[in-house]
Parts: structure tokens; sequence; C-alpha cells
């Protein structure tokens, strides 16, 4: 079966790179002076004449209805130039529908915009905004204004509506069916000679990137520009152009550095457009920056939910039926939940499943995206159950996954791309020790020491559209890379600028990729791990079409050294385009370029995914370890030691791949062990939106983490075999913690963080 073609460049282009080019290799960031030196200007950095400030106030009430709003003494406030309610904010244009960023169009992250009704839906909701001449001093009079409410009865938790909870036909924003099955898992479970059947619980957890979300907005004339912390400048400029009623080409989106996201910046919240529609009322410039407590109201979050899983195996633990089910809390107008079951029924082989969702409309905003969205859940419930299945039938929890390795995908029938599970098993096993775990659970003084592991993958996302990226040359030999994609962190700019150095044939130092801008070429937000990919390829496209140009143009030049020679026998070798035969004959591309009287030449690149019909199955795949101490007098658990193996394709910087992958496992840890936050019902509010009381791991907390990348060939994702790792580092992490734990104490736990209090409670 062949692959199909996903470039849209010539499938002739010359210019073979070479050998030992610079991908791959684990490069220092481009953009690391910038960062450490503070010259790195992100969204609230932007420095504008006239610059004011936007403060927003936030509902206190989880429900019902604004009676009155005095905003006398704020308007008194020194400074104060507007105080705007849903009285003066004006009308929006229209509200988008809901859709995944990564479709490269409108990406609201909820299907309401406020300020528009006297209606309140969630605490937190905005419903005022002030704008001062300096941030304190908006923040002062947002303060001093006074809001009445007609509060009605409210759904905040689980607990309160558990009667009221329905399937809905779809969930994430219509992309994922509500219930999905195969087989008879009735018939499959009355088979079975043994079964796990457990629920688990998980709390609502929230983003907290170091850098909170900001937009700054100005307008000249009818053009509007916006600096915004996000994930994808084209998912900004089309949500505020469908919300403000404006022509995408009135709208220019910049966002150069965003200082973290993992999701909260994925999708497209109220604050550009708030910031866009008080710089139209004020006549300035504003800057509105949430709060760290606004962080956990303005965002979105990883909802509260519930799952349970239950496993049919036969005498060998073979699986024969599994059926997972998940309970989740969604907003009032949006149908949004983790597709935590997108993996259960794809990771082993087993002919009976079945997958059905549920939700209950409760007073929160719409749910959102985070790392690892819906794996991270998911795969804890099936990989504690595995090794529950494994622990009964007296198997090493490898063995038993091994007996279940899926040759392919359970659901389509089709072939992976490209697999390395079974590599991963072998090389993670080999670096924790693995072997020391059939003796049982060590001592170490008051410590009693386990071991743990868990599968880990993640699906190969594609955008919806081409990707499409820009590349010149300039007379000097310097090459500038153009596309429309933000640097969240990841490394992006430094892989790319090896993408393009390879593909060009010219020395990392002569190369620079730009982004961030919705002026440059079209690219999709960066999400689901799907960035590497589809950036790289379009940069590939780019580059080698314009490398092609190039070595056309020099084969057709009578004063070249390559005069004549048959295009496909040029080659790029230490920045020169050689015959292959005769590496002495050639030239630069500066040579060539001056000698034509050109300052540059340019070409533009574009890359499509597969279709999505397409008769391949495509899954990143890992397997994760942990080797934790556990204190069961104290309750306290610390991770020693995580081990983390995974064939993400091919790796364009293995460094930032493994600072990716790393922090993906230590998030893990953090899930496993810390991250919670906590709804007071009565008040409708989080009871720990701050840094202070919501808990992430810290350096104190943070093991002996060891990553080892396996590069597996895959022709179909993408023209270099890209898959991404942004979010399978954290796919079954918690789970191999908290397998860990079980194996040191002999107790399971099954709801998420794992806390003190549970571990010396009375089993």
């Amino acid at each position: 079966m062949s692959a199909p073609s996903t470039t849209s460049g010539a499938p002739d282009t010359p210019g073979a790179p070479p050998a030992d080019g610079p991908m791959g290799r684990p490069l220092n960031r481009v953009d690391g002076p910038a960062k450490v030196t503070g010259a790195a200007r992100y969204a609230a950095d932007a420095p504008l004449p006239g610059l004011t400030h936007a403060v927003v106030v936030g509902a206190r009430v989880p429900h019902g209805r604004l009676t009155r709003i005095d905003t006398e003494e704020a308007d008194r406030a020194a400074g104060v130039l507007a105080v705007l309610t849903q009285e003066s904010l004006g009308k929006i244009a229209g509200q988008p529908p809901l859709l995944p960023s990564l479709a490269g169009a409108a990406a609201p992250g909820e299907t309401f915009f406020p300020m528009q009704s006297d209606r309140v839906h969630y605490a937190g909701q905005p419903v005022a905004l002030v704008v001062a001449d300096t941030y304190e001093r908006a923040l002062h009079a947002a303060r001093l204004v006074h809001v009445e409410y007609a509060e009605e009865p409210s759904v905040t938790v689980i607990d309160q509506a558990r009667e009221k909870a329905y399937e809905p036909r779809s969930i994430f924003a219509g992309f994922v069916p509500g219930r999905s099955s195969r087989g008879d898992v009735e018939a499959g479970l009355a088979q079975a000679a043994v079964t796990v059947d457990n629920t688990f619980t998980f709390a609502a957890n929230h983003h907290n990137p170091i850098e909170p979300s900001a937009a700054t907005a100005f307008w000249e004339g009818d053009r509007l520009t916006l600096y915004d912390t996000t994930q994808g400048v084209t998912a900004v400029q089309h949500t505020v152009a469908a919300l403000l009623g404006l022509p995408h080409s009135r709208i220019r989106v910049i966002s150069h550095y965003t200082g973290g996201s993992f999701g909260a910046k994925a999708m497209v919240w109220h604050h550009p457009a708030l910031a866009a529609l008080a710089s139209r009322a004020v006549g300035r410039p504003v800057r509105l920056a949430l709060t760290r407590e606004q962080m956990f109201t303005g965002c979105g979050h990883r909802e509260e939910q519930e799952h349970r899983l239950t496993l049919g195996a036969d005498e060998q633990g073979r699986l024969i039926a599994l059926r997972h089910g998940k309970l989740s809390l969604t907003s009032p107008f949006d149908e949004w939940a983790e597709p935590s079951l997108s993996l259960t029924g794809r990771l082993y082989a087993c002919p009976h499943y079945e997958g059905v969702y549920r939700l209950i409309r409760a007073n929160t905003m719409t749910p959102t995206f985070m790392r690892c969205p819906g794996e991270a859940t998911g795969l804890f419930a099936l990989e504690t159950s595995m090794d529950e299945l494994a622990e009964r039938l007296g198997l090493d929890p490898i063995e038993l996954r091994l007996r279940n390795f899926a040759e392919t995908d359970p659901e389509s029938g089709h072939p992976w791309s490209s697999n390395g599970l079974k590599e991963c098993y072998r090389r993670g096993a080999e670096r924790i020790g693995w072997e020391r775990r059939a003796a049982g659970p060590e001592r170490d003084g008051d410590w009693l020491i386990g071991l743990g592991m868990a599968s880990a993958a993640y699906p190969v996302y594609g955008p919806n559209n081409p990707q499409r990226a820009r590349a010149r040359v300039y007379a000097d030999g310097t090459a500038v890379i153009q596309g429309a994609v933000t640097d969240i962190g990841t490394g992006v700019l430094t892989a790319m600028t090896q993408v393009a150095a390879e593909a060009l044939g010219l020395p990392v130092e002569q190369c620079r990729f730009e982004g961030g801008d919705t002026d440059l070429p079209h690219m999709a937000a960066a999400v689901g791990s799907s960035g590497a990919g589809m950036v790289s390829a379009a940069v590939h496209a780019a580059c080698t079409t314009l490398r092609g140009q190039l070595i056309a143009r020099a084969v057709a030049d009578p004063q070249s050294p390559l005069h004549g020679a048959d295009r496909g026998q040029v080659i790029l070798r230490d920045g020169r385009m050689v015959r292959r035969d005769a590496p002495d004959q050639g030239e630069t591309y500066a040579e060539l370029l001056t000698r034509n009287f050109l300052p540059d030449a340019e070409a533009t690149g574009a890359w499509g995914p597969p279709p999505h019909d397409a008769p391949w199955a495509m899954l990143t795949f890992g397997a994760q370890f942990a080797e934790v101490a556990v204190d069961p007098e104290l309750g306290l658990i610390r991770v020693r030691r995580m081990a983390g193996a995974f064939a993400p394709g091919r790796v364009l910087n293995a460094r930032t791949a493994r600072s990716q992958l790393m922090g993906g496992m230590i998030w893990g840890l953090g899930q496993a062990l810390l991250e919670a936050t906590h709804m007071e019902p009565a008040t409708g509010r989080w009871a720990n939106a701050s840094l202070g009381e919501y808990l992430v791991p810290v350096n104190a907390d943070a093991p002996e983490v060891d990553v080892d990348l396996i590069e597996v060939e895959d022709a179909i994702v993408n023209p270099l075999g890209v898959k991404g790792v942004g979010e399978v580092g954290q796919s079954g992490a918690a789970a191999a913690v908290a397998n860990a734990v079980c194996h040191a104490t002999g107790r399971r736990f099954r709801a998420l963080p794992i806390t003190i209090e549970d571990v010396i409670a009375p089993s």
C-alpha cells in the first residue's frame, strides 16, 4: 500500500540536502539570548503612545441576573477614562461557532460573549470593564464598581445534578461522537474469565502559564492591531473579525512570543475583543491583562470528571471487552468535554468496545484544552485498570500489555503509519531497572520503594487546511523563512531554522525564521502536538521549491559552473550547489544572485495533511516508568525517578524535544499528586484561585528524569515524518506514578490527585 503524497512542491525538486545536516541536532535555542536578556517582547510589552489599561470586573455569583451596576464612584476615580457595561460597551456583530483552533478558522473559547445582556452564567463572567491611564488606577477603580444581582439556583459540581446528566450526540465542538462502539460489549464481558470494574474521579484543573493572558489593542482609522497572548494569531484574527464584523484584512494580530499556554491560549477568549471594543470607546490604545485570579475564570479549564471503566479478559490476560464511560460538567451553552475516551478503544487489541460521554450543564465557563487533553485522564483510568488486571492474573504489567499489543488500529483496522511501542517498553524498562520490581517493594528506612509503568500514546492531528510558508534567499547568502506560527516556548523558531537550513543547504547561522504575525503566510494554531509537523512541512515545501528555482537558474546560466548540468544531479554541500559527480564544480546562492543583479529570490510552499479517510492510523507511542518512595505513616509520596521512552517519528531538535517530553512527564507527576482546583458549591467560585494555593510541581518536587528518543520512520504523517512531542510526555505519566505507589503500598488509588489524607486513610 503506497503512501499518499503530502507535499505541494514539485515532486522532482533537485538538490538533495546533505546527509549530516542540522536537523535533529541539539542546537541551542536561537531565541534564548532575547529571552534571558529581556529583549523578547510579549503581548503586554508593546510600547504604544497614549497607552491605557483595562481591568475586568467579574460577576460574584454563579447564576442570575444583573439588577444594578453602580459606576458613579469608579467614574470619579483618578485617571479613569471609562467604565463600560452592557449598556455602553456596544453589541458584537455575531458569535462564531465553536471550532478547534487547529481548524484554521474562528475559534472562540465559548459560544457566549459577555456584557451583551443582564444574564450571569458563571462566577467571574465579565460584567464591567474599567479603563484608566495606569494599570494600578484601573485596578483600584474596578473595586469601586458596585454590582447587585438577582441570584438564581446554580449547578457547579457533579454531585449537585447527577440526575440531570444526558448523553450528547457529539462533544469537542462536534468533532467527537457522544457514543462509539464495536462488537458486543455485554456478550464479551459475559465471556470474560476476569473482569476489572472501577470508578475514577478527577478534580478540575487550571492552566497557570508564567505569562497571564493579555491583549493590547489600538485602531488606526478602521484598521485594528492586536498584540495577544495566543497559540494561533490567525485564530484570533478570524474570531475577532467575526465578533466585530470586520474584514480579516483590517485586523492584524501579532504574537512573537507567548510565555507558556498548555491550552489556555489555544482557543480565543473574550479579552482580545473586549480590548478592541474598549480601545474604540476611549479612542486610545488599551491593554487588558488578566490577573492571576482571573486566569481561573477567563481561559477555560480541565473540567471535573468521573470515569467508569470495565475490562474483561481471558485467563491469559487477552482483552475481550472494554467499556469506558465519562461524566463531566459543561457550560450552559456548549457541549464540550475532553475526548478522554479517544485512546481506550485503540491502544490495545480488543474486539468489543463501547465508549459513552455524559454531560451535566453547569454554571461554569466552557471547559477547554489542557495539555494532553483527554488522554491525560482517560489513560489514567485505562492504565491503572490494566495494572490491576495484571496483578489479578499474576502477570508482569509489561507482559500483559505485550499480550494485548495492537498490530493494527482496533478502531479502523488500518495499519499504523509507524509504531515503535514495543521498543519503548524495552528501552524504558532498561532505564528504570524494571527487573527489580518482581522481588516486591524495597525499603529505605521508613520509605517503601515501588516501581510503576504505563503505556503512552497521543493522536497525530493535522490542520483542516493547507499551511503555507515563505522562503527568501538574499544576495548576501542569508535566508529568511516566514510563517504565521507563534513561539509558545516549544522551540519552534530553532527547529524551523534547522529545517530551513537543511533544505536550503545553508549553515544554520545564515538562516532566520520569523513568525507570530498575521501579515505572514497562513498557519493554524500550534495545538495538539501538531505544530512541529505542520510547520516543518510548510517550511520544507517553501525551501525545497526555492532551492529548485535557484538550481534551475544556475543550470540555465551560461556563466555558472553548473551550466548545462542535469538538475537532478545537482546537490547541496557546504552551502554550495555542486555537481554530484564533480563536487568541485559549483557555486553559492550568493554568487548566482549577485552575478544576475538579483537582490533576492523567493518562493512560497504549502502543505496539506493526509485526508481524513486515508487508509492509515496515526498515533505517537511511548512508555512511562516511575520509581516512588512512600512514607505510609506520614502519607508522603516522593517521586525519585521517572523514565520515558517515546517514538515521535523524526526529531527536529533533540534538546528541545527532550525538554518538551520532560516537561510533560513532570506535569504528569503534578496531575498524580498535586493539581486540583476546588469549587465552593455554595458560592460557585473557585476556592484556590492563586498559585499560592493551586499546587504545581516545583524544583524540589522534580525527580531525576530520563528521556529516551526512539526515531521511527513515518512516510505518512508529513514529508519529514514528524509527529510531535508536546502532549505524549504527559500521557500515561500519572498512571505510572500511581501504579508505582500501589506497588510500594499495596493500595490502589482511583482519585486524582492522590493526597496525604488518601495515603494515611484506613484501607
